[in-house]
């Protein structure tokens, strides 16, 4: 495991401060940031597992809120991509300002309506070196798929089957790199045994790949 500092800390945009958990091991040549699905947050355990193996590989991870908590308890904030989007765009300018020194790359990690907000983000933003969705809610990112110019990896579930073909329709219409990635027999959580391994393993290639 590569040795790294983690630190909580407080990004703070122009309407609302944050809460997040960055951790850079030694000389990572990129930092990923997570966006979490609705409901979730910097605590997500899936979200937590996979930075722990991407971390592996010498790579940062910052995890943050993309709502308070009071957001939170309001529906359709979990739901409001552009919000989303939004609050991630200025975690990446946080992070980049922070980071400015070491000149890192920066990948997204989306999950669920979080890989809308990445890919928008990415869309929107020129530094975004990769992006990697998990059991993604691709289609509620569909208008800028013709933007999206970083290397987007899509992971999905094979049973879970709704996803899988909103995911097929992403892979075929986006105008980046892709790839996508099925985990045999997964549902949209990848809980049974091994699945999320899968999972952390091939996001954490594509990043190590992608981001030095």
């Amino acid at each position: 495991m590569a040795q790294h500092t983690e630190s909580r800390v407080e990004i703070e945009l122009d309407d609302v401060t944050l809460d997040g958990k960055l951790a850079v091991p030694d000389d990572a040549p990129g930092i990923v940031v997570f966006a979490h699905g609705s409901g979730s947050s910097r605590h997500s355990p899936r979200n937590n597992y996979v930075a722990e193996v991407i971390r592996s590989r010498g790579l940062g991870t910052l995890l943050f809120d993309l709502l308070t908590e009071a957001e939170d308890r309001v529906r359709a904030n979990r739901f409001d991509i552009p919000l989303l989007t939004d609050r991630l765009v200025g975690a990446v300018d946080w992070l980049d300002a922070r980071e400015a020194a070491t000149g890192s790359a920066v990948g997204l990690f989306g999950s669920s309506t979080g890989a809308a907000a990445a890919l928008q983000a990415a869309a929107r933003m020129e530094d975004i070196d990769a992006v990697v969705s998990r059991g993604g809610r691709v289609d509620m990112a569909s208008d800028v798929f013709a933007d999206v110019e970083s290397p987007t990896l899509l992971i999905v579930g094979g049973d879970d089957t709704q996803v899988l073909d909103l995911n097929r329709e992403a892979d075929a219409q986006l105008a980046c790199e892709t790839e996508l990635h099925v985990v045999a027999g997964a549902g949209h959580l990848f809980s049974g045994e091994g699945e999320l391994a899968e999972v952390a393993d091939v996001a954490a290639d594509w990043f190590a790949a992608e981001l030095r």
